[in-house]
């Protein structure tokens, strides 16, 4: 049974309010906007700061109980946040900067709650394509109000299309999956929590990243879990840890896939 704070009503002032932000803060900058960069090397834009500046002040106003983790928070404010005994939203104002900038339009924001280390809902809204992605614990996950089921026909890694971020892999593994790939096709898209709803939308049906951060996969993991998909780290651990750290991630549309994935990425990374 999912967390009573996530009433109907709730659920959908919620979705509503991320939906209007978004339109308002991240789309009507896309293409017009110049980026900076930030110290670890990845881009900031206008669009960052003022969709978590905004979506921080309507969290508040309607559910001061919970802190925030934001991607653009100091890490010591994101880690106040994480320890927060009421619980805290973790959100990522625009997952796929790099693309925003760009004017590539693959790009999302990313909203999840954690409570006592517990994801209890989660959300990627695609401004572009107007999608609004969603789950909530023990209630299923859903695209546009619709029942969200992970499901695909491609039954073999041969057939399938694997979303594989390159970049972020140990080089052994990253040379084996380009030298001898076990899936039909390979796609790189650069946003991670999008990544994670077309896996559970079946758009692709396998999935590697190297390192992801919490703000990144929050609700795209929980939204994939409530659609039926499976996942976990190249070590075989749950992805979700109440850390602000770095983590793999592999997944698959369908239980089958996943072991198949799984068992190919532990023979391949020896």
């Amino acid at each position: 049974m999912t967390h009573p704070f996530i009433d109907q009503q709730t659920w959908q002032q919620l979705k509503q309010g991320i939906i209007q932000l978004a339109q308002q803060e991240v789309l009507s900058r896309f293409e017009k906007v110049s980026a900076e960069t930030k110290d670890d090397g990845s881009l900031l834009t206008e669009a960052d700061t003022q969709m978590q500046a905004h979506t921080k002040a309507f969290l508040k106003q309607h559910w001061p109980q919970f802190a925030l983790l934001g991607e653009e928070s100091t890490l010591e404010e994101q880690q106040a946040a994480m320890e927060s005994e009421q619980g805290c939203w973790i959100l990522d104002p625009v997952d796929g900067t790099s693309n925003f900038a760009c004017g590539i339009p693959f790009y999302s924001v990313s909203l999840a709650l954690m409570i006592k280390g517990e994801l209890v809902l989660g959300l990627v809204y695609d401004p572009s394509r107007n999608e609004m992605f969603a789950a909530r614990k023990g209630l299923g996950a859903e695209l546009n109000d619709q029942t969200l089921i992970a499901s695909t026909a491609k039954n073999a890694l041969k057939q399938c299309s694997g979303i594989v971020d390159f970049k972020r892999l140990q080089a052994p593994l990253a040379a084996n999956l380009a030298t001898q790939p076990p899936y039909s096709s390979q796609r790189s898209f650069g946003s991670v929590a999008l990544d994670w709803c077309w896996i559970a939308a079946g758009r692709g049906q396998i999935y590697l990243h190297g390192a992801q951060n919490i703000w990144d996969y929050a609700a795209g993991w929980l939204i994939l879990e409530e659609a039926g998909g499976k996942s976990a780290t190249l070590d075989g651990e749950c992805v979700v840890v109440t850390q602000v750290i770095k983590r793999s991630a592999l997944a698959a549309t369908t239980p089958d896939l996943f072991t198949a994935w799984q068992n190919h990425l532990q023979h391949a990374s020896q």
